[in-house]
């Protein structure tokens, strides 16, 4: 298969699942140790992976693979790039933590830089986490600072797994065995407008109890949904006139993603609105975690005051480091037009297969959803895995392709080799 690279050193993966008889140092080996070692929330590992490099990372037997995914639209620059790995190399050999007691060089001018990016007014803060769950569930707590209860909120949505952002996250699976969970939010039907005006309707009192609107621009983890062209401008109309936040989630599709810096900043999808809160995270540190909250203007800006909040890792310099690394390199080599152009080729070629189980492709940039005709996605993904690409049946029927934004061309194309090379009759009839 092109794009595989079979190298298995002598004794791998002998005696695999069978206690003492792995190879050391195998993927069976490793496989048995985490079973062992690590809380199983997660399943056991599909693979345990070694190393990477640009678009690809290698295994414990040396098996390369196509990574498509990019440890879920985080890893921007691929894997060990030079000039990321040289940032936090040369921050974290001359200051690697503070606290928030002190600042640091990098912090405030990461914080600058993703107020110039975000196209922020004069006024707007930046509150830097870990993680995008931490980024909402900082969103989660501006909210009560408005003294109004409820947020609204999207079916579908996902927007982390802390109990605020939980509260936030439609998905039941992920809510009812924590409950209960922060109360006041209200999930809204996905894309649909008349819900929209209904719930700051005269007759729902206008929206005044109403203290956010909660956006994904693209719903990642149900699909790689867009929201329909005017939705958000509506939302926006609709939140200004009732004194309500409108807040982006821009977890995923933020830093380059789809193309441009912000999902919202596409005319098609934003219209040209300015939000009010945008929370950042995943590409943001190019593999380095790291969250953000960007709060446009003094009101947003100001929801939380001193004590009110805090992070021990926020704003961290080698994180900071990291940030200012992978947003220079996105602007030094032209990647969001390489996002554009490599995501449309691919969304194209794939289309243009004809293969009957590609019912619809559909993403934006880089942030790429092909939804399949049978609910065999995981089926699919695990043959993609065998042939050395790494993708993500993130729901029974719909293939997430989220890879670096540095992926070529000619490596999207295995991609479109390997789904051209499928049964046309795989799994049952839908």
């Amino acid at each position: 298969m092109s794009g595989t690279d079979v190298t298995q050193p002598a004794g791998a993966g002998v005696g695999a699942g069978t206690g003492d008889l792995v190879a050391p140092d195998s993927g069976a080996h490793w496989t048995q140790r985490y079973s062992a070692a690590v809380m199983d929330t997660f399943g056991p590992p599909q693979r345990v992976l070694v190393r990477g490099d640009g678009a690809y990372v290698w295994d414990a037997d040396g098996k390369r693979y196509l990574d498509l995914l990019a440890g879920i639209a985080v890893n921007a620059l691929g894997h060990a790039h030079p000039t990321l790995t040289a940032a936090i190399s040369a921050q974290l050999g001359t200051l690697g933590h503070v606290s928030n007691f002190f600042a640091t060089p990098t912090q405030v001018a990461l914080a600058e830089r993703l107020l110039d990016l975000a196209r922020a007014p004069h006024g707007s803060r930046v509150f830097f986490t870990n993680s995008g769950t931490e980024a909402n569930e900082a969103l989660v707590k501006m909210t009560r600072r408005t003294g109004r209860p409820r947020i609204l909120a999207l079916e579908g949505s996902f927007h982390g797994r802390s109990m605020g952002a939980l509260a936030l996250t439609h998905k039941p699976a992920y809510r009812e065995p924590f409950e209960p969970l922060p109360g006041g939010v209200e999930f809204l039907p996905f894309g649909d407008s008349e819900a929209l005006r209904a719930a700051f309707a005269p007759e729902n009192g206008g929206g005044a109890d109403v203290a956010a609107l909660v956006l994904e621009p693209v719903q990642g983890e149900a699909g790689v949904r867009p929201l329909p062209a005017g939705y958000l401008a509506l939302a926006r109309e609709l939140t200004s006139a009732a004194g309500a936040l409108l807040a982006l989630d821009e977890v995923q599709t933020g830093m380059g993603r789809t193309g441009v810096w912000l999902a919202h900043h596409h005319d098609h999808l934003g219209g040209g609105i300015v939000p009010d809160v945008v929370t950042l995270a995943k590409g943001l540190g190019g593999g380095f975690p790291i969250g953000a909250v960007v709060a446009y203007g003094e009101r947003a800006a100001t929801l939380l005051g001193r004590g009110q909040h805090g992070t021990t890792f926020g704003g961290n310099p080698v994180a900071a480091a990291a940030g200012l690394a992978t947003i220079g390199v996105i602007e030094r080599d032209g990647l969001l037009a390489n996002v554009r152009d490599v995501g449309a080729g691919l969304r194209a070629a794939v289309s243009a297969l004809g293969h009957p189980l590609v019912a619809q492709v559909r993403g934006e940039g880089l942030l790429i959803a092909i939804e399949l005709a049978r609910p065999v996605a995981a089926e699919v993904a695990a043959q993609a895995l065998a042939a050395g690409i790494i993708v993500n049946p993130c729901t029974p029927t719909t293939l997430r392709i989220a890879p670096p934004l540095i992926l070529t061309a000619g490596q999207g194309q295995q991609l479109v080799d390997f789904l051209a090379g499928l049964p046309r009759d795989l799994g049952p009839e839908a």
